[in-house]
């Protein structure tokens, strides 16, 4: 039991580091400024991941995923509305009013 434990808190940590990764590609220090007229959100966003090295991979359910070494994948969808937001998947939002994008992980309250 323990052991399931551990590599559990092992998989949120490297969950926490992937996200501390795509925080970094896409808030912090984005390649390139998101510019709605030039390219729609979900395009900046995987230019953004792919420019960090993410493996941005096509996704039946959601806008992508990402396929981060030895993981499973991990699911995205983008919008412009928070109130899209739900708990199917990870999310990108942009806020034009500010001019930025954040990231609501999938919540593991289940």
């Amino acid at each position: 039991m323990e052991k399931t434990t551990l590599q559990r808190s092992t998989q949120q940590l490297t969950n926490m580091q992937i996200f501390q990764v795509i925080e970094e590609a896409l808030i912090t220090t984005p390649p390139i400024p998101h510019d709605p007229y030039k390219e729609s959100l979900k395009n900046w966003a995987t230019y953004c991941l792919r420019d960090r090295g993410f493996k941005v991979v096509y996704a039946q359910n959601a806008d992508f995923a990402i396929e981060p070494k030895g993981r499973e994948k991990l699911y995205f969808k983008v919008t412009t509305n928070a109130d899209d937001v739900d708990d199917s998947s990870n999310w990108i939002v942009w806020d034009s009013s500010k001019k930025s994008a954040s990231i609501i992980p999938l919540s593991t309250s289940k």
